[in-house]
């Protein structure tokens, strides 16, 4: 189940819609049925959260923690139970999203959905400290925009 919690108002899409790129995204992955849980936040909130769990005092984009941290990305995470079917939570600033798409010059949307590619990557455990991690990991990300550019 993908749960998404927020306080924001006057969203720039609609929940429902979220629930079915999350989903799509999943399912593409093989990972249908399992758990995702989205906070969509403000730039201050997820300072605080860089701040307390990464130790950098500065807003970011998303946050992911996998709950796998140990996985290895590409290899199938194979519950034992359906608690175990949950592979994280993500939080969004959805106004530094906005920022980034000023920017980089394209719409909101085509940035929001690039972090949540990307976040769905971060709860598998791929990452991009290495030119070689980063090029896997946008494989994977490209293969999920894919996906919901068909929605």
């Amino acid at each position: 189940m993908i749960t998404v919690t927020t306080k924001l108002r006057n969203l720039p899409f609609t929940v429902p819609s979220l629930h079915t790129k999350f989903e799509a995204m999943l399912k593409a992955l093989d990972y249908q049925g399992f758990d995702v849980s989205v906070i969509l936040t403000t730039n201050a909130t997820i300072r605080n959260y860089n701040r307390e769990y990464r130790n950098k005092d500065k807003a970011t984009d998303i946050l992911s923690f996998p709950y796998y941290p140990d996985h290895i990305p590409g290899k199938r995470i194979k519950p034992t139970s359906n608690d175990e079917k949950n592979l994280g939570d993500i939080i969004i600033s959805v106004e530094r999203v906005a920022a980034d798409a000023k920017k980089y010059g394209v719409t909101f949307q085509e940035r929001f959905d690039i972090i949540i590619a990307h976040g769905i990557a971060h709860l598998l455990n791929y990452d991009h400290i290495t030119d070689e991690e980063f090029a896997v990991m946008q494989k994977v990300e490209k293969k999920l925009l894919k996906v919901i550019a068909a929605l």
